[in-house]
């Protein structure tokens, strides 16, 4: 299932429909001229049906605080190797000005403006 069904439900829920259709699904996913799979928006209805989308997300957060977690180390590690593929980046950037700055001068050396 794909999250714009989700996201179309959530929608429809914040307007203030508290049981959306899958009708109402189709009329936002059309709104934004998205593909729509009746099959899908009436399973995604059908699983929620009586339940409240406050209560089901109350439900999904208790179950994520069981996966655990990595703690903060995880966030270093990351942001240092993000920084080091930066200058990686900056380093081929300067390659490329250079390889530009050889085709000027060849155009250069081939055009002269008072001969």
């Amino acid at each position: 299932m794909s999250m714009k069904y989700c996201a179309a439900y959530l929608m429809a829920v914040l307007a203030g429909k508290e049981s959306p259709s899958a009708d109402d699904i189709k009329s936002i996913l059309g709104s934004v001229e998205s593909e729509f799979d009746a099959s899908v928006a009436e399973k995604l209805v059908s699983e929620l049906a009586g339940k409240t989308v406050h209560e089901v997300i109350k439900e999904g957060k208790e179950k994520l605080k069981s996966f655990g977690g990595g703690g903060g180390g995880g966030g270093g590690a990351v942001a240092a190797a993000g920084g080091g593929g930066g200058g990686g980046a900056a380093a081929e950037a300067k390659k490329e000005e250079k390889n530009v700055v050889v085709e000027e001068e060849e155009e250069d050396v081939d055009f002269d403006l008072f001969g």
